[in-house]
């Protein structure tokens, strides 16, 4: 069990290097050296989580972080993680957050004021995007 904790771990910080790539369970199973049978089902005892879905969390947690620190659009950061269509980011991002992406940077933004203050969050806002 050491011996496949410390794959995974290893794995798991290569998924996070390339987030920003396409990735597919064949390629973290080519990267492993294992079919990627056997590499899910290693994966699932040491992580308590399947490969595809850490993978997309893993994309969604960066994506949820970029729509909140940067201006990027929706549609840039839909292509930054791979997905094929801002449609198909903002369904999968709204079944996850439970509001689509806009929506989601805007109310987190306007909580940020409400909660803090709206100085520190106008000056923690990214570049051309004005804190409500």
């Amino acid at each position: 069990m050491q011996r496949e904790q410390t794959i995974i771990y290893e794995l798991t910080a290569w998924i996070e290097a390339n987030i920003h790539r396409p990735l597919k369970i064949d390629d973290v199973a080519e990267k492993a050296g294992y079919s990627k049978w056997h590499l899910q089902r290693m994966f699932q005892r040491v992580m308590g989580k399947n490969l595809g879905n850490y993978i997309r969390d893993s994309k969604l947690a960066r994506a949820a972080e970029d729509l909140l620190e940067t201006s990027e659009t929706v549609m840039t950061i839909s292509q930054k993680y791979g997905y094929e269509s801002q449609q198909t980011f903002t369904r999968i991002f709204a079944k996850k957050y439970r509001q689509p992406p806009a929506m989601f940077r805007k109310s987190n933004r306007q909580n940020c004021e409400r909660l803090i203050s709206p100085t520190f969050c106008q000056q923690q806002a990214p570049q051309n995007v004005t804190a409500r």
